[in-house]
Parts: C-alpha cells; sequence; structure tokens
C-alpha cells in the first residue's frame, strides 16, 4: 500500500472507459478480491461488483471510502466517473445525430452555409448539430415544437410551392437578428410617429432608408429586420412579438422594387397596430382573410390618401409623366404609385415597370447582416 500515491499517475482517467474497469485494475496489481474492497469499505459484495461492471454509478461517498482503503484520492474517482458519464452522454448524442440525419434533406442547408447563417460541417452528424445550434434547439422534435405550431404555419399560395423548413430558417435568422437590436418597449404613438417618419423615407436609396427604418422603429418598440429570401420560401414579410413590448417585422428583398418593400413594411406595420400580440402573420401572395384585408388597405392608405388616390384616378391617362408629376406632389416615389395602379387594375402590370426603383442586396449590407 506504500506505493498507492505513487501509482496514480498510471492511471490517467480515459473517457472511454468506466470507473470500474480502473478500480479493477488496481485491485488485481494489488491482489485484492472484490470480496475484500466490499468488507473494506462496508459496501455489499453486490454493489462492488455492479460498480466494477459498470452497472451502477460511483458516488462520492464511495470516491471518498476508496480513498481512504486504497489511498487514491476522491478527486481521481470523481473525475473518472464524471468523465466517463460524460462520454456515454457524448454516445448518446452522436447516435440521436445520426438517427437526425433524414431530417436535414428538407432543409435549404447550401444556400443557409452561402449565407453565413451556418458553417458548413464536414460530417453529417456534425452538420445536424450546426443546424440545431443554429434554431436554439436541442433536436428534430423540438423543431416541429417550436416551428411545426399552427400559429407560425405558412399561409400556402396555390402560385407557389412553400417549405415549412426554408421558412423556418428565414423566420429563424429574422429573430437572431431581431434579438441584437436594443429597442425600447412598445408605444404604440411613437410607432405612429415612426410610421409618419418611414412615409418620408420612401424616395430615399434603400441603404439610407433601411438604416433609419429601424432606428425609429427600435424607439418605438419594432425591431425591423430584413432577411435575404430562401428556396421555396415566397415570402415578403412577417408580424410577430418576441415579448409583450417587443414586436418585429421582418422582410425580405422577394420582388427587388420599392413599391413591394414599402407595401409589405406598411402592411406588416398594420398587423401590429390593429392586430393582436400573440398571432404571428406571415406574408406571401395573395391571401384572404379579415386582418389581411384590414393591413392591405391600412398599407396602401398610409401610403397614398384615400382622398388624393381618388382624385388620381379620374385621370383619363396615366402617362409616365402624369404618374411622376403625382408622386413628386404627395412625397412618393413613381414606381409605388405604378405598384398601386396595377394591383387595382388601372394600368396592366407589363406597364411603366421602368419607373419602379430596384432594389439590390449590396445596397442593404449593414442593415441585414
Amino acid at each position: 500500500m506504500a506505493n498507492a500515491h505513487a501509482s496514480i499517475n498510471q492511471y490517467e482517467p480515459d473517457i472511454v472507459s468506466s470507473p470500474g474497469e480502473t478500480l479493477q485494475e488496481i485491485l488485481e496489481e494489488r491482489g485484492i478480491t472484490q470480496a475484500e474492497l466490499a468488507e473494506r469499505t462496508g459496501r455489499p459484495k453486490k454493489t462492488i461488483n455492479e460498480l466494477i461492471k459498470a452497472k451502477a454509478s460511483l458516488t462520492h461517498d464511495t470516491a471518498l471510502q476508496l480513498e481512504r482503503v486504497l489511498g487514491i484520492p476522491a478527486s481521481f474517482w470523481n473525475n473518472l466517473e464524471s468523465n466517463y458519464r460524460a462520454s456515454l452522454a457524448a454516445q448518446r448524442d452522436r447516435e440521436a445525430l445520426e438517427r437526425q440525419i433524414s431530417w436535414l434533406k428538407g432543409f435549404p442547408i447550401n444556400r443557409l452555409i452561402d449565407l453565413g447563417w451556418i458553417a458548413r460541417r464536414e460530417s453529417k452528424t456534425d452538420q445536424v448539430r450546426e443546424l440545431l445550434s443554429f434554431f436554439g434547439i436541442a433536436s428534430d422534435v423540438q423543431w416541429n415544437e417550436v416551428y411545426g405550431r399552427p400559429q407560425v404555419s405558412f399561409r400556402r399560395s396555390a402560385s407557389f410551392e412553400t417549405s415549412p423548413m426554408s421558412l423556418s430558417c428565414w423566420l429563424r435568422r429574422g429573430a437572431i437578428q431581431a434579438e441584437r437590436l436594443t429597442c425600447s418597449e412598445f408605444d404604440r404613438e411613437r410607432f405612429r410617429d415612426a410610421l409618419r417618419t418611414a412615409r418620408t423615407l420612401v424616395t430615399e436609396p434603400i441603404g439610407t432608408a433601411g438604416n433609419m427604418l429601424t432606428e425609429i422603429c427600435c424607439d418605438a418598440g419594432v425591431a425591423v429586420v430584413i432577411v435575404p429570401e430562401l428556396p421555396m420560401c415566397p415570402t415578403s414579410g412577417a408580424t410577430y412579438w418576441t415579448t409583450s413590448n417587443k414586436a418585429v417585422i421582418q422582410l425580405s428583398l422577394r420582388h427587388r422594387t420599392d413599391d413591394q418593400f414599402w407595401f409589405s413594411f406598411f402592411h406588416e406595420a398594420g398587423h401590429i397596430l390593429l392586430h393582436g400580440k400573440r398571432l404571428v402573420f406571415i406574408e406571401g401572395e395573395e391571401f384572404e382573410g379579415t386582418e389581411e384585408d384590414e393591413a392591405n388597405s391600412f398599407a396602401a392608405d398610409v401610403l397614398i390618401p384615400p382622398s388624393l388616390y381618388k382624385r388620381l384616378r379620374k385621370t383619363r391617362k396615366f402617362s409616365k409623366e402624369t404618374i411622376r408629376h403625382f408622386a413628386s406632389s404627395i412625397g412618393l416615389s413613381p414606381g409605388i404609385v405604378v405598384g398601386r395602379l396595377q394591383h387595382d387594375g388601372v394600368i396592366p402590370h407589363s406597364h411603366c415597370n421602368d419607373l419602379k426603383r430596384k432594389y439590390n442586396w449590396t445596397d442593404l449590407t449593414e442593415v441585414s447582416h
């Protein structure tokens, strides 16, 4: 027994072997039987046998007893047990990740990697782990619980094939960006003021307007985030509340034109002012319903007041010059007027599109990333 402490270095903790294996090696080296160890520690023979066979955990009490009997510090045994249990957990985790590899197939992994939202991993199991970390969930089961709920399901359009997986990635990225924004508590009147200011930004370059939009809305308790669209996710915008005092307006540049972008923004703003905080609104194509109609009317009226639009509709011939003049007179860009006239069937969708301002992601780098 005199060399007990000196022999500690021979037993390096091995995260793949159990404390029982190490204990058995020490007993054999010292010529101590399991029965003798049981007698010296005051533990039942069955307990010692189960410990050696890794059928029982090595407790802190047992570690102290082994320290007295074998002269090997309790910390050694405790660390060995901790490392062993961690290795078992890691093994179970690897096996669980392997079972989830097929879950990856539904997600636009390459696009997520290209956008820098997740990293490319060498193995499929590591890629599963990377995607779970992106979502902030433990497994694919939790993905179904969090993103498969009816209130966040995508309103499908007959015109486009949609993917709940792509949508969940888009929403999650928006939530991550919104978390980074420090917002005041939501204030309805301040948000109305912010919308009046936002209305003056529609003629500005999107980079300038996007930054100012984020700033003035954050001051009113609304995080505005602009997130790149994903394959099979024809989404123009979404509105949701992360807390009772913080709303999120999430937009894409799906159509790449000023009329679509600003209508989407004011449409989502309408949901915030008109509808409940527990609801999630996700917009794609033309969806019917009272709440959607109300948000559409809100956006249309903010951009072009009804009385002024009525006056415009009396125009017999809509030339580009007429549209430019009207837009200038009410502080709008011509493209927004064109979009409204096209939507209402006043002019064909093929007419005057050159009056619309094109938006590019390169102009939105600071806003969207």
